[in-house]
Parts: C-alpha cells; structure tokens; sequence
C-alpha cells in the first residue's frame, strides 16, 4: 500500500506559513465542494472527507506548534 501524501508527519515538517497557506486553498476547496453538492454537480463526494480531515490535521498540528512556542 502505497504512503499517503499528507499525512501529520509530513505537515509537521513544515512551516507555519506554508501550513496556513496549505488551509486557506482547504478552505476554499471545502467551500467550492459544498456549493457543489447543494447544486448537484459533485461528482467525487469521497473528496469532501479528505478535505475536511486534512483541514482538521493542520489546525492540530498548527496548534500544538503555537503551544510549543509558548
């Protein structure tokens, strides 16, 4: 089974800002998907799950790096 691509190892390894960066295009993504699926044109709906659990591992993981510096 091949690794995934961003998993929390991977995001830890970054930085604050390329992880801020990283959620604002989540965020868009998340909202363009849901205005999708209230018109009914969503066609990948697996994608809505790995946008929302990738949005909520860097809000950890930016987390526990605020927590760290303070």
């Amino acid at each position: 089974m091949a690794k995934k691509d961003n998993t929390a190892d991977d995001f830890r390894t970054r930085s604050a800002d390329e992880l801020t960066e990283r959620l604002t295009k989540l965020k868009k993504e998340q909202f363009n998907l849901r205005f999708q699926r209230a018109n009914g044109q969503l066609e990948n709906t697996g994608r809505v799950r790995v946008v929302r659990r990738e949005i909520a591992r860097i809000t950890t993981i930016l987390n526990e790096q605020r927590r760290k510096a303070s």
